[in-house]
């Protein structure tokens, strides 16, 4: 019916940035970024209701995911845990809307990663019978789901966190608008292979990550070697950094997609189960996220899968920078009616569970 996006501001979006790192105090001011997350949440949600002309009293509920600043499952003790900043409470006290929170720990306590938990969303709205798809959501980290005779997804690395920060961090933008500073540059090829030998990239699904290793440190740590190197005579250029890091998040979707294809023999053509490298692939990518909108990562997307259509999701009906919104709005209904979200095949979790708690209307 609508949408609103509100950006936070650069001082509370740092503040939350900090909180993926152990840091004084972690517990109140974590505490605190929640209601501050829960305010911005109700805000968002009295847009949507002036813009719709509806009623809190329309709404079932709001789904509402929550801030990941810790993601370490089946970590430390066997299990681990994700952690979402969130005030669900706050925001149903603050909305007179049900609240439906907490989505991913349940897939955690089962033994699974807790994310990604969008792959069977993306097999409802966008999975046609006897026929090979694959959806990207590029957030900070992206993920792949492919969809064929059944349903994979894990997460494949960095999908925006890293080259916000980049840009941050040199030309004072929140991000890079098209990709246009990244085309500016060149990709670093020897900075590239050094990125590319992160054991996450070789794992195999279930598998899920974050900014708890995708972050400003893991980048600081690769560059500091070409840094070195380059002191003298040739200094790094951060707009080839932003181009070697656009090429990574493209190289790693890639990969993903053709491994995840050949691994688990997704069907193709609608006929029979085909692991032949030359076909075994998806004919259409499905970009979401803010990822959709960086045209020259889109154009490296395409580069590295000839034999693919790549498209943003805009081309299957759900706008890009919408599907993710989308997603935990359907993942709540699920929850509101009782039925199961995860899939264990893609979380490694011991079965299917019921995800999230809920939170009433208040009285008001």
């Amino acid at each position: 019916m609508a949408h609103v996006a509100l950006p936070f501001k650069p001082e509370f979006k740092q503040a939350l940035l900090d909180l993926n790192s152990p840091s004084d105090n972690e517990l109140h001011r974590a505490a605190l970024a929640a209601n501050q997350l829960a305010r911005a949440y109700a805000e968002v949600v009295q847009q949507l209701l002036t813009q719709t002309g509806s009623s809190a009293e329309q709404v079932t509920a709001i789904g509402a995911h929550g801030q990941t600043v810790r993601h370490q499952p089946q970590a430390h003790d066997g299990t681990g845990y994700t952690l979402q900043l969130n005030n669900p409470a706050l925001l149903a006290e603050l909305t007179g809307i049900a609240v439906v929170a907490d989505f991913r720990s349940r897939d955690v306590a089962a033994g699974g990663q807790g994310a990604p938990l969008v792959p069977a969303f993306h097999a409802e709205v966008f999975g046609k019978p006897n026929e090979a798809t694959a959806v990207l959501n590029i957030g900070g980290i992206a993920n792949l789901t492919l969809l064929g005779d059944g349903v994979l997804g894990f997460d494949t690395g960095p999908g925006n966190a890293l080259m916000d920060h980049w840009c941050q961090l040199h030309t004072g933008a929140a991000f890079d608008r098209d990709g246009a500073w990244a085309a500016s540059g060149a990709v670093l090829a020897p900075l590239l292979q050094a990125l590319q030998q992160e054991p996450f990239f070789q794992q195999n699904p279930p598998k899920s990550t974050g900014r708890d290793l995708f972050n400003a440190r893991w980048l600081a740590a690769k560059l500091a070697p070409f840094a070195e190197q380059a002191m003298a005579s040739n200094p790094v250029r951060p707009q080839d950094v932003q181009a070697t890091l656009t090429e990574l998040t493209a190289w790693s979707s890639a990969k993903a997609l053709r491994d995840g294809a050949l691994r688990d023999g997704i069907l193709m053509d609608g006929a029979q189960q085909n692991t032949h490298p030359a076909t075994a692939s998806p004919k259409r990518l499905l970009v979401c996220g803010g990822g959709a909108l960086n045209q020259a990562l889109m154009r490296r997307l395409q580069v590295h899968l000839p034999e693919v259509e790549v498209v943003s999701s805009d081309a299957a009906g759900i706008p890009a920078l919408q599907v993710e919104a989308v997603a935990f709005a359907w993942l709540a209904r699920q929850t509101w009616l009782g039925r199961t979200s995860n899939l264990p095949a893609v979380t490694g979790a011991r079965g299917p569970r019921v995800l999230g708690a809920i939170y009433p209307a208040s009285a008001v």
